[in-house]
């Protein structure tokens, strides 16, 4: 059975379809699609349920009708006998409702219903995310697992070499992006002093800076205020390069992100800050991760700028004790 998968559209949301993918592949009769945009196409790329990836160039919010119609035409052509809608959007249900998709399942929202075969009522706030794409195939028994991704050592060493990185050395991942707000990114001083930290305990290991081009601001600050050396690579990588440095570094620091949900689906060791979010609802979910949050009593809010105008949720979190707690996950 030719099965389509249309993607959420942020990385962490589309680790949470995983459970989803692997529950799907469990029929050995199943060829999994997934149409994705290109933001998060490389994080379907290495996950091993999916067959293949359809890349779009659809943006998030855009209508952009003629190139919806162009997808619909190759779905169509490739002959899909059920299609699962991740998105509780009304855009994202056209292409499959457009391809004549015979079987269209998702949740009944934005009166999308004439385009969905079946459209289910969309679960409490209380089911996870995961839980509730597992649910769209009946698979609401099974119990959401830890997502996993999976980089060749080859692609993990060709990207090390592509941007100068030493072949022996241990490499710590600094993630400062947060693409909410800066409610959820802990400050670029902080991130500095720990860098000073993690040279001085041991200089022979490099530190880069990762995230997208959004982030090249509070990546030079926290470059120019360390003493370190810090290699900038964010916005100087692709998304799929990201991945595949992470994949091979020692440690991952990061705030509530993408890229935070990406190194615990790669099993790499990391401290995981959190500051405006939940970690009880958007943890990284890996036994490797140690999650520093101060449970003030006005976080979480989840508001993109501190409603308070101090930020002390993440003001708060020292650079000592997130060096303290990334020797711990390194040790795991």
């Amino acid at each position: 059975m030719k099965v389509l998968v249309v993607a959420p559209n942020w990385i962490g949301d589309v680790l949470m379809a995983q459970p989803l993918l692997r529950f799907l592949k469990q029929d050995p009769s199943v060829e999994l699609s997934v149409l994705a945009s290109q933001w998060v196409a490389p994080v379907l790329e290495v996950m091993p349920q999916v067959d293949v990836v359809i890349g779009s160039e659809l943006r998030h919010g855009a209508l952009q009708w003629g190139e919806r119609r162009r997808i619909a035409r190759l779905v169509r052509s490739a002959g899909f006998q059920r299609a699962f809608v991740l998105p509780n959007s009304f855009k994202s249900a056209l292409i499959p409702w457009l391809a004549r998709v015979p079987e269209r399942i998702g949740y009944a929202s934005e009166a999308r219903g004439g385009l969905l075969t079946c459209a289910l009522p969309k679960p409490g706030r209380h089911v996870s995310m995961s839980e509730a794409y597992l649910r769209l195939a009946g698979a609401a028994e099974a119990l959401p697992s830890p997502p996993e991704l999976s980089v060749p050592p080859a692609r993990s060493a060709e990207a090390r070499e592509q941007f100068g990185l030493s072949a022996a050395s241990e490499v710590v991942a600094l993630c400062p992006g947060a693409e909410f707000g800066p409610a959820k990114q802990w400050p670029a001083h902080h991130f500095a002093q720990l860098a000073d930290l993690i040279h001085a305990s041991d200089p022979g290991q490099e530190l880069v800076i990762l995230g997208s081009t959004a982030d090249r601001l509070i990546a030079g600050q926290i470059a120019a205020a360390s003493k370190a050396p810090v290699r900038v690579l964010a916005g100087h990588t692709s998304l799929a390069e990201a991945i595949a440095l992470i994949s091979g570094a020692r440690a991952v620091v990061s705030n509530d992100s993408g890229l935070m949900h990406i190194a615990a689906a790669l099993g790499r060791p990391q401290v995981a800050l959190f500051g405006s979010t939940d970690p009880r609802h958007t943890p990284p979910r890996s036994a490797r991760a140690q999650v520093l949050w101060l449970h003030l009593e006005c976080s979480p809010c989840f508001k993109r700028v501190c409603p308070l105008g101090h930020l002390n949720c993440l003001n708060g979190i020292e650079p000592a004790s997130v060096k303290a707690a990334l020797e711990i996950a390194a040790a795991s």
